[in-house]
Parts: C-alpha cells; sequence; structure tokens
C-alpha cells in the first residue's frame, strides 16, 4: 500500500481551486491535480505492508494527541513553487492561515514515523497543495508571471481531523482512498 498522511481539502474548494488552475491553462508543461482530490501533505510514508498498518495507525494516533492542535481554520491562499522559479517542478497554492498547526502536526508525525523506520524528509516542511508539476519548460515563463503578480485567496475551511490515505496508482492518474481518520477534537475522558 502507497501511503501517506494529509488534510484534504473539503469538496466547496475544488472549484476555486480549479478556477486557479484554469488561470495556468496556457502554460504547456504543467500537468493539473485533479481540484477533487487536493490536500496537504503532513507525512508521505511510502510503500507500507499490511502488518505494518496497525502500528502504524497506533503511532499516528499518538503523534496526533502529542502535536496537542485542536481543530483550526486554514485559510488557503499564495502561489509558490518548488524547488525555485528558475527550475520549476511543483506549482502549488500555500496557506495564509493554518500553517503553524500544520507544521506542528507534521513535525509530530516525523519524529513517530522516523523511530519506526520510515525515510526522514530531506527537505524543510513547506505546508502546501500541490496544484500541477511541470513536465516541461514550455509554460515556465507565464507561471514565473503569475506567480509573482497574484496572490489569490481560495477559501477557508475548518480542519478537524487528518487522514491516513491510500494512493492506488492508475493511467489516469492517482486514486485516493482514505483509511483513517484522527479527529483533532478534544476527546473528554
Amino acid at each position: 500500500m502507497r501511503l501517506f498522511v494529509s488534510v484534504d481539502l473539503p469538496d466547496d474548494l475544488a472549484e476555486p481551486v480549479a478556477d486557479l488552475q484554469a488561470e495556468f491553462g496556457g502554460a504547456s508543461g504543467l500537468n493539473f491535480v485533479d481540484p477533487e482530490q487536493t490536500h496537504v501533505t503532513l507525512k508521505f510514508l511510502g510503500d507500507v505492508s499490511e502488518q505494518r498498518h496497525p502500528a502504524l495507525t497506533d503511532e499516528l494516533a499518538a503523534a496526533v494527541a502529542e502535536a496537542d492542535v485542536g481543530p483550526f481554520t486554514a485559510r488557503y491562499g499564495g502561489l509558490g513553487v518548488f524547488p525555485s522559479l528558475e527550475y520549476i517542478s511543483v506549482l502549488w497554492l500555500g496557506l495564509k492561515n493554518g500553517s503553524q498547526e500544520l507544521t506542528r502536526l507534521h513535525e509530530a508525525l516525523e519524529k513517530r514515523t522516523t523511530a519506526m523506520g520510515f525515510d526522514p524528509e530531506d527537505h524543510d516542511f513547506t505546508p502546501h497543495v500541490t496544484l500541477a508539476r511541470m513536465e516541461h519548460a514550455g509554460g515556465k515563463e507565464l507561471v514565473q508571471n503569475l506567480v509573482r503578480e497574484r496572490d489569490p485567496t481560495v477559501g477557508e475551511t475548518r480542519v478537524a481531523e487528518i487522514r491516513l490515505t491510500e494512493s492506488t496508482l492508475t493511467d489516469e492518474g492517482p486514486v485516493y482512498s482514505t483509511l483513517e481518520r484522527f479527529s483533532l477534537e478534544n476527546v473528554d475522558p
């Protein structure tokens, strides 16, 4: 199973995400993410055997408890690219609110999963929603200009859970399935 931990954008933000992606429609080389599958990846786990699933679930629940992040408002906005404007591989939507909470969750997940033997991240965590991947630089100039000039706000939502998600790769693109949900709501004893 190919797994990652995420905060999924709600269905009502799919249309504003699609509208933002449409602004980049003239940029050749961009391969857009399905706006109905957009999310913030907190931790990519890769291929995980089913035998590890119960222990992983326990560790993820412990990480959420340790992060001590209650429900919060995430406001999605701003644009960026990885790794740089000169060499673009990913176009992304950032966060105008909620980055601190997502970073705390990521750090707790990173600590718990690397202790289990999962690979540590090889770069600093930047909370983001991938909008597109750049397959070739044909549309690089348009992407550069829009990233420099635009500061869109797509919308906001209340984040009350994170998810363990399975990604199944198909010819039409990845298909995501939620395996587990971890609530950020405080549980009364």
